[in-house]
């Protein structure tokens, strides 16, 4: 047990030196095993010319250590600039990214008392791909890419987490009403991995209605899991309404790698005023030590946090009068936590992490089925200004070969030839599908035939988009109209 767990630390921008100045202050008073390797991130390795905003050396850090417990930082504004957390999230396959949003009255404001709610969104795909586009003057567009083992990872995450935290129920966020295969596949797959935990309670909300029941009566979920766009909003949503995003930490697994943070940001205003709650830090510090096999360490600083919010010792950020009892700075309020180390909270609920023999197992995707992939057809997008739909229509009709011929012409996914009506509002960007004759497949030179036709009758083809068949099913939705 006296063994120290290497890591990686990062004390980021703005108030980011100060909350994990506090934050590792608190660590140590409480006895954490660890071995710290300093690595500089954010602002100025940004201005120093590096577009990734962190350097070689804390890569190899991070390869070495695999465990990064970073500050908030701040990235320099205009183009050019990446964001580290996607970076780093995306280049150590840190899949899952974890937020519990717990509130904690009646010693901060909050419209939900009882809630207790884990987020747990896919952290690697999605539309933070960041596959764009300009493709015409109208049209930008933005490519979302959902993957069946992505999907699996982060599902099984979820039912894995709620296993190993004795949490009752698992919920699902997607909007596969109106993306059937993207949101459809991570519906489907999510179905299929809850029938393997039937301990477990199992649900699915379309998005914006689940979003909805979220806001007004969180005490009825535990476990949510949704897609990366949908989870980065609602975890958010779900820390604010708990009480703060000041007070929320956050996680970020992978099978090699893991990195624990707040989810507020750097607030450069506020910076070296000691005003600062390291609280968001704190927490997910806490979720680190639970991570590395420390939580012995991890229940004495929560259960200290506890009793020290409890004892209404409270930064300017979540002060109230009537409520708090002693307004602090950052090192005060980190002084208090200290001094409360062994100490567990009378009102709130003191927290027991698991320290079961056995560790969290991050979950892998199992090798994909592979299907008889054909292909049957092919989405031709054209830049198109020179008439109606109707005039465009009837020339790709007579620009069909033998092979493909002209299916329906879609704007912006609005169906608009043939049956396409006058009130329907077009811009420069058209879709046309091309289909075989049923039961038939083509090949490439079929494509590349269809696109010297088009080309050649003066149309402007920006994209192209094969279509195919899996296992004799459709790889595409069937345009109807919209």
């Amino acid at each position: 047990m006296s063994e120290k767990t290497p890591i990686t630390v990062a004390k980021g921008d703005g108030i980011g030196p100060e909350i994990m100045d506090a934050t590792l202050h608190i660590l140590e008073a409480a006895g954490a095993r660890l071995e710290i390797e300093e690595v500089e991130i954010g602002e100025q390795v940004y201005l120093r010319g590096n577009p990734a905003g962190i350097e070689p050396s804390a890569w190899e850090s991070l390869r070495r250590t695999k465990v990064f417990l970073k500050a908030p930082i701040t990235t320099p504004q205009g183009g050019g600039y990446k964001s580290l957390n996607v970076t780093a999230r995306t280049m150590l396959g840190l899949f899952a990214n974890v937020r519990p949003c717990v509130s904690y009255a009646p010693f901060i404001k909050t419209k939900h008392p009882v809630m207790d709610v884990v987020i747990v969104r896919e952290n690697e795909e999605d539309t933070y791909t960041g596959i764009e586009h300009r493709q015409t003057n109208d049209v930008v567009q933005c490519l979302k890419l959902i993957s069946r083992p992505g999907c699996e990872k982060i599902v099984r995450y979820a039912f894995e987490y709620a296993k190993f935290n004795g949490r009752k129920k698992v919920t699902c966020f997607s909007k596969d009403n109106i993306m059937k295969m993207t949101d459809g596949l991570f519906h489907k797959v999510f179905d299929e991995i809850a029938a393997e935990y039937p301990e477990i309670e199992n649900e699915h909300w379309i998005v914006d209605i689940g979003a909805a029941k979220m806001a007004d009566t969180p005490e009825n979920f535990d476990v949510i899991v949704m897609p990366n766009l949908y989870g980065d909003i609602l975890s958010d949503v779900a820390a604010q309404i708990a009480g703060s995003v000041g007070l929320a930490g956050s996680a970020n697994i992978g099978a090699q790698g893991a990195m624990f943070e707040a989810i507020h940001g750097s607030a450069p205003r506020r910076a070296g005023q000691n005003l600062a709650n390291p609280s968001g830090l704190l927490l997910g510090a806490i979720l680190m030590l639970v991570h590395i096999g420390q939580a012995d360490v991890a229940d004495k600083v929560h259960n200290a946090w506890l009793r020290t919010v409890e004892d209404g010792v409270h930064t300017y950020d979540i002060f109230k009068e009537g409520v708090s009892k002693e307004k602090v700075g950052t090192r005060e309020f980190a002084e208090a936590v200290v001094a409360r180390l062994g100490q567990k909270p009378e009102t709130l609920k003191a927290v027991s992490y698991n320290a079961a023999a056995e560790p969290f197992k991050i979950p892998v995707a199992s090798p994909s089925k592979i299907e008889e992939k054909k292909a049957v057809g092919v989405d031709v997008f054209l830049d198109y200004r020179a008439g109606t739909p109707n005039e465009l229509g009837d020339q790709l009709a007579a620009l069909g070969t033998d092979a493909l011929k002209l299916s329906v012409i879609t704007n912006r996914g609005a169906r608009v030839y043939p049956g396409g009506v006058s009130e329907t509002f077009v811009v420069d960007h058209y879709r046309a599908r091309f289909l075989a004759a049923e039961g038939a497949a083509i090949d490439h030179a079929a494509i590349i035939a269809l696109l010297t036709s088009v080309t050649g009758g003066g149309l402007d083809v920006i994209k192209t988009e094969n279509l195919y068949t899996f296992d004799g099913q459709p790889g595409f939705p069937n345009i109807g109209l919209k």
